[in-house]
């Protein structure tokens, strides 16, 4: 994703004050989520950047997490939004290096116990952010890896630079995950109490800040700036914009690319070996 943040990819942080309430809410953990200090702090004994480049040519399981505040409601929500997918480096007729990265699933946590959403596959493979040359350098002995931001729209067409329509009739609005609803639908459960769905576009802005370690994993942290708008939802209460930032902490905002054979290729796939190349994904902690 914001991944990219996926998604990296949608913040929901709506109906907390019917729920204050009844549950206390769960707190951030430490920062830094996973600690990758130890071999990003190896020197590369890789000298020219050419070379630098042919070592990270190759296809890449995608992992990130990008974390929230919602300061909107009286209660801060805080989320994260947990992104799959794959990412890879090739090189250009120019010899560019060139990132691609196209997502496949993206899991949220909310720090409610009650609440739960639901972003479903078809709409977060309907995310496609756009080919861009990456900046190599080197630094302290390491090769650094800057992904730069690159506007992609999710629920309306349009020019990806320019700031997200506000308009609920925009005439550019699509159905990206093939639901018959207008936009993108995220599912919300509270309880037992409310079952709805609200409707969004996004233009998602992500930039990537990474290190290639001597493992031949690329790890750092995802900057998200990316804009939401509610365009409507199934039940009233839901239908409320938020005022959603990013976790200023980069250990809370962690990417790790691992290289993997190029016939993995799937969603399905990259399932069936997650536990195996990621770390557990992040939980929220009780007060």
């Amino acid at each position: 994703m914001k991944k990219q943040n996926i998604i990296k990819v949608i913040i929901l942080s709506v109906i907390v004050l019917i729920i204050n309430g009844c549950a206390k809410p769960l707190l951030w953990p430490e920062s830094p989520l996973y600690d990758f200090s130890d071999y990003e702090s190896e020197k590369s004994l890789i000298t020219d950047v050419d070379l630098a480049k042919q070592e990270i040519v190759g296809h890449y399981a995608h992992y990130d997490v990008v974390a929230y505040q919602d300061s909107s409601t009286k209660t801060p929500m805080l989320t994260f939004i947990i992104s799959y997918g794959f990412t890879d480096f090739y090189l250009d007729s120019a010899g560019n290096l060139i990132q691609s990265d196209r997502f496949v699933r993206a899991s949220h946590k909310i720090n409610q116990e009650n609440i739960t959403s639901h972003f479903s596959d078809e709409a977060v493979q309907a995310i496609k952010p756009r080919n861009h040359m990456v900046e190599i350098s080197k630094q302290d002995g390491k090769w650094h890896i800057y992904r730069p931001p690159t506007p992609s729209l999710l629920g309306i067409t349009g020019d990806p630079s320019k700031p997200l329509s506000q308009d609920r009739n925009d005439p550019n609005i699509t159905d990206p995950d093939n639901d018959g609803e207008p936009v993108v639908t995220v599912k919300i459960n509270i309880g037992t109490i409310i079952k709805g769905e609200i409707y969004i576009t996004r233009r998602e802005i992500f930039t990537n800040y990474m290190t290639l370690n001597n493992d031949g994993t690329i790890t750092g942290y995802v900057k998200d700036d990316s804009e939401q708008f509610v365009v409507g939802a199934s039940h009233k209460i839901l239908d409320q914009e938020s005022n959603n930032t990013q976790h200023p902490s980069k250990g809370m905002n962690p990417i790790i690319l691992v290289p993997i054979d190029d016939e993995i290729d799937t969603l399905e796939e990259l399932m069936e070996i997650r536990d195996e190349i990621f770390p557990k994904e992040p939980e929220f902690i009780t007060q």
